[in-house]
């Protein structure tokens, strides 16, 4: 069976069991304490040199980075749906991961990292200001579409999401964002959506 070591509070974690999720695939969550330095014993870094959750097990195959677990699950389980081979639209969902790492990391993922964990060493004036640009980013791409590439989610848009949606962890307000707000519901009503804390599933009649 699949195994999944991350943390509850971790986004990352998080879109790795979305996608496991929205692929209906059973796998064993395997809790890794962040806050007691679980990260940095011998035992975890021998999975992952990195130190970092989340990390996926397979078998034989051991990932790490939570851009490149989307990527192998898509693949291995999802096929063309959640990740097209065809050349230009695979650099459009890519393009997609870069910005997970990039600017939304640098934004809503570093303003949640200054107020949930107190990590004071973040600027959270550019955090702000990082958050501001690719949040009106996506809210004007998202303005025509339904999802980030295509006309089917992708795992762009389950790369993107979490923090996105978890921005207000942040004390990011996205009321400005219309369009953004319209595409976290869409998300939350696919079947096979699971929440985690500060996501909550849309109620179903």
């Amino acid at each position: 069976m699949i195994q999944l070591y991350g943390h509850e509070l971790s986004g990352n974690s998080y879109k790795v069991k979305l996608l496991l999720s929205l692929l209906g695939l059973k796998f064993e969550w395997i809790k890794v304490d962040l806050l007691q330095g679980e990260h940095k014993q011998p035992p975890f870094l021998a999975l992952n040199p990195f130190g970092q959750v989340p990390t996926l097990v397979d078998g034989a195959t051991v990932l790490s980075d939570a851009q490149a677990i989307l990527t192998y699950l898509a693949r291995q389980y999802g096929g063309d749906r959640w990740l097209p081979l065809e050349p230009v639209a695979l650099a459009q969902v890519v393009r997609w991961l870069s910005t997970t790492a990039g600017e939304v990391r640098q934004g809503p993922e570093s303003a949640r990292l200054y107020h949930l964990f107190n990590a004071k060493t973040i600027d959270l004036d550019r955090a702000n200001q990082k958050a501001e640009f690719i949040l009106s980013q996506l809210d004007r791409h998202l303005s025509d579409r339904q999802w980030l590439e295509f006309d089917r989610p992708t795992i762009a848009d389950v790369a993107v999401f979490p923090y996105v949606a978890l921005a207000p962890d942040g004390q990011i307000d996205l009321a400005p964002y219309p369009h953004v707000l319209a595409w976290i519901d869409r998300v939350k009503q696919l079947p096979g959506f699971v929440g985690m804390r500060s996501i909550e599933a849309l109620a179903h009649a």
